[in-house]
């Protein structure tokens, strides 16, 4: 009995061996065993991975596949020679060859403006254009060098600073790396003709290997040099007038003053000069803090160029203008005669009782065209320009039309920037700026004698002044002389006899009038005055002149204007020009002669 219950529960357990086994009767219930370390996955059970696992990880990677060979055609395919350009350039050196800037002469050859150096790494741009050495110092060099060794110089004659102007120098950054390449014109004939001045800069590029060295051999584009051009200026006249203007202002109390001369048939400047003036060459190193911030805190206005963006009453200088107006209307014949007793007296037409003044400078009796213009009557002048009792006026529409058919009211187009077109008074005008206040009579007497708001520039004066010269055309005013430019020229539809008139009472004013200061030997002038009160409690005169010369075959025109000085003062734009003309008569006779 016993011997077969041993046999059958070995066949049991055999059987029982025999079949599969679950997990369940091999690994035990972790909730039943609480001391398994479960950090160490003890106690629980293994399963098989999912297959949703399988695919998800499957589409990760075919993603990032897909991103990867996208970043790699952009790179290779649609960036590829862009970042090819790149990885060239981070092994290679760009180093600028500095275009030299062109020299600028006045008319005679004298040098105005030119390139100066140090006698260290000049290279001839007819050579390699990038070669280290000695060589003569000209203004065919260029330089890859230290632009320490570059500079800017300017003539030392006094009276060119506006005209010419300044440079700015290329920079650098804090790492050596240029942010500006060129030299940059500031101001005057180096900003107008830059692109003309400056040339083209060229290039060189050295190879530098992994360790920052530079390896032989480099790749060399020349510079191109900049053009030289040649002013109409003759620079020894253009010192002479600045330093004219300069003492009478020092000597007299004068703020400022400006003065030209111009060939009245090509608008050519033979001077330009405005005072005070910065020097050109102080601003282009601008390295003299001291010097440069006098300029600044100067109320004179050391930057404003008088000659171009100063605005002035001119006073009587616009009387021929005027007096073209009025024999073109008809208001007056040129032997028709008004008399000055040294003021008009207006009724107020709504107050009677009260009248309103209008003085002369002095009582110059009877006067016609000629004589009106020789001894500045005002009278004459607030007649034919307002009327007076029987005495037509052309009234303040046909003024300002007179004053901008000769230029006045708008730039004149001369070759330098930051012209200004100053103010001719009209009703409009007045509205505005005084608060929609109506227009008056004694406002067109005003307007008419170059005084309330008129405000013009030397350069409108001179071309006017020129425009009556030679007979009704109105020219450019410019600097450049070569190479040629075709500036333009405007025929006014005036007779000649008209403009005849009013030469012959600017000869007489110089003969017997106003302007006999200029009445010399060695040249005939006609001219013509202008006192303009300035501030609001007429403290302060602009003194003007404007004339031409010779007489009967006039050549040049000139202007001048001292600015701001004490009423009382007697001596102003004549006794410049005076000086001007003594001193050409010496000096440069041939400008006096006639052709």
């Amino acid at each position: 009995m016993i011997f077969n219950k041993k046999k059958s529960l070995s066949a049991y357990s055999l059987k029982q061996l025999s079949r599969e086994i679950d997990p369940d009767e091999i690994f035990l219930d972790s909730k039943n065993l609480p001391d398994f370390d479960k950090d160490q996955f003890e106690g629980r059970l293994e399963k098989p991975i999912g297959i949703r696992a399988i695919f998800g990880v499957a589409i990760v990677f075919i993603l990032i596949e897909i991103v990867f060979f996208t970043k790699v055609v952009n790179l290779q395919v649609v960036r590829g020679n862009e970042l090819l350009e790149k990885s060239e350039n981070n092994r290679l050196e760009h180093t600028p060859i500095f275009a030299m800037r062109g020299t600028i002469y006045d008319r005679n050859g004298e040098k105005l403006a030119w390139n100066s150096f140090d006698e260290k790494i000049i290279a001839d741009s007819q050579t390699s254009g990038a070669s280290v050495g000695t060589l003569p110092l000209t203004d065919n060099a260029t330089t890859t060098g230290d632009l320490s060794l570059i500079h800017r110089s300017y003539i030392s004659l006094p009276g060119f600073g506006h005209a010419l102007g300044y440079v700015s120098y290329p920079k650098r950054d804090s790492n050596g790396f240029f942010y500006q390449e060129s030299f940059i014109g500031k101001d005057g004939v180096e900003e107008k003709y830059n692109d003309l001045l400056s040339g083209k800069n060229g290039l060189q590029i050295s190879e530098i290997d992994a360790l920052g060295n530079i390896r032989e051999g480099s790749i060399i584009e020349k510079a191109q040099n900049g053009e030289g051009i040649t002013l109409a200026i003759d620079s020894k006249v253009q010192a002479e007038l600045h330093t004219f203007i300069k003492n009478l202002a020092v000597d007299k109390g004068y703020i400022g003053g400006s003065g030209a001369i111009m060939d009245i048939k090509t608008g050519e400047l033979l001077a330009l000069t405005s005072y005070p003036e910065y020097e050109s060459g102080v601003l282009s190193e601008g390295k003299n803090n001291k010097i440069i911030q006098s300029y600044q805190t100067d109320k004179r206005s050391v930057f404003l160029d008088r000659a171009v963006s100063g605005v002035y009453a001119p006073g009587s200088v616009v009387k021929p203008i005027m007096a073209i107006g009025a024999l073109e209307e008809g208001v007056i014949t040129p032997e028709k005669q008004i008399l000055s007793t040294g003021s008009i007296t207006i009724p107020n037409p709504y107050y009677p009782e009260l009248k309103s003044v209008f003085n002369d400078w002095k009582a110059h009796g009877w006067v016609n065209m000629r004589r009106a213009l020789a001894v500045s009557s005002d009278v004459y002048f607030y007649e034919i320009g307002g009327g007076f009792e029987g005495q037509n006026g052309i009234g303040i529409a046909n003024i300002e039309k007179y004053a901008r058919m000769f230029g006045l009211g708008s730039p004149t187009g001369i070759d330098l920037t930051d012209e200004k077109s100053g103010t001719i008074p009209n009703p409009e005008w007045k509205a505005k700026v005084f608060n929609g206040e109506p227009w008056r009579l004694g406002d067109t007497y005003h307007t008419v004698i170059g005084q309330y708001g008129f405000q013009v520039t030397p350069l409108q004066m001179i071309r006017a002044t020129a425009t009556i010269a030679n007979n009704g055309t109105l020219v450019t005013p410019h600097l450049l002389k070569d190479p040629v430019e075709d500036f333009p020229t405007t025929k006014i539809s005036i007779p000649s006899s008209s403009f005849q008139v009013v030469r012959e009472g600017m000869r007489q004013g110089v003969l017997e009038g106003t302007d006999v200061g200029l009445n010399v030997a060695y040249v005939d002038v006609a001219a013509k005055t202008g006192t303009a009160e300035v501030g609001s409690a007429k403290k302060y005169i602009n003194s003007w002149v404007v004339g031409f010369f010779p007489y009967e075959k006039p050549r040049y025109a000139f202007a001048v204007v001292m600015e701001k000085g004490p009423y009382h003062n007697t001596i102003g734009g004549v006794f410049v020009m005076r000086e001007m003309l003594d001193w050409m008569h010496t000096n440069t006779p041939e400008y006096l002669k006639e052709l």
